[in-house]
């Protein structure tokens, strides 16, 4: 899976399981995209830096250096909606 693909999955499933804290199935799904991020592309301290305007900011280390990747807000947040949306999941 490439880097920026495994970022965005965690992230979106991240937004999920802080929203939903009693999902169980939300935290082992994004435990299981943060072991990819660690394993597959040995990234460190992956974490949401914050939101600026309409995007989300990724915050992590790799080879000892800081780095910083940004997803749009509204196309990472789509999953928790769709769950929201789905009566079948509340």
């Amino acid at each position: 899976m490439k880097l920026e693909d495994a970022l965005f999955n965690w992230l979106q499933i991240r937004i999920v399981a802080d929203a939903r804290p009693d999902d169980n199935a939300a935290k082992e799904t994004e435990s299981f995209f943060a072991e990819i991020l660690r394993d597959d592309h040995m990234l460190e301290n992956v974490r949401i830096e914050g939101v600026v305007g309409t995007m989300i900011h990724i915050r992590y280390e790799r080879e000892g250096k800081s780095k910083l990747h940004m997803f749009d807000k509204e196309h990472a947040e789509q999953l928790l909606g769709d769950i929201t949306a789905n009566p079948k999941y509340n």
